[in-house]
């Protein structure tokens, strides 16, 4: 019982900890940033305001609302899954990836599901405020990802001699995310590189 008590407490603040650092910099980003702004921090590492109505990385290709239900369902399943690995006394290591990938997808859900009422619209001349007077931008469950972290670590141009590609822009590591993202991400790599076969173990009870 205690041993389960501390890998419960674990998981709840690995939980909190990504979920009160993903929304601080969200809000920060939503309320101080015009859309599509740029804080250049290194020339490998900047703060890029942008949002999406997609998967993680800003990925889009099915409806807004089905997505939302799929991450709402997505959680529920993670986190019973977390709970059964906790009663379950698994390793600590695996109960912290199942955490960081439960805590991911719970703060891009707060986005979908909240921020188009909590929020107005971020433009190019607008800086979004919490809870406007004239309302949100969206209803409940339609609201966007907010995303921040870009790391073009390489920004050059293709070679003239190059068929096609020649003159080119090329940017090594486009992809603009955000702390939930990074979140779910370290999870499942950790998962894979760690505990493969304790997973394959697991799947195939």
């Amino acid at each position: 019982m205690g041993k389960t008590s501390s890998k419960g407490k674990m998981a709840l603040i690995t939980i909190l900890a990504v979920l009160i650092i993903d929304q601080v910099l969200k809000v920060w980003v939503k309320t101080n940033m015009y859309w599509h702004e740029s804080i250049r921090i290194t020339d490998w590492f900047h703060i890029y305001f942008t949002e999406n109505n997609g998967m993680a990385f800003g990925m889009e290709f099915i409806g807004k609302l089905f997505l939302t239900s799929f991450r709402l369902v997505a959680v529920v399943l993670i986190g019973w899954y977390l709970v059964k690995t906790i009663k379950e006394q698994k390793k600590r290591g695996y109960i912290i990836c199942i955490a960081l990938i439960f805590a991911g997808a719970m703060g891009n859900i707060i986005d979908s599901v909240f921020y188009g009422v909590l929020f107005n619209d971020s433009t190019y001349s607008q800086i979004a405020t919490f809870m406007p007077e004239g309302g949100g931008y969206a209803p409940l469950l339609y609201g966007r990802v907010v995303d921040m972290f870009y790391f073009p670590i390489i920004d050059t141009t293709w070679p003239q001699w190059l068929p096609y590609l020649g003159g080119d822009r090329f940017i090594f590591f486009s992809p603009i995310f955000n702390f939930a993202d990074a979140a779910i991400s370290c999870g499942m790599i950790a998962l894979l590189i760690f505990y493969g076969k304790y997973l394959n173990k697991t799947v195939s009870k």
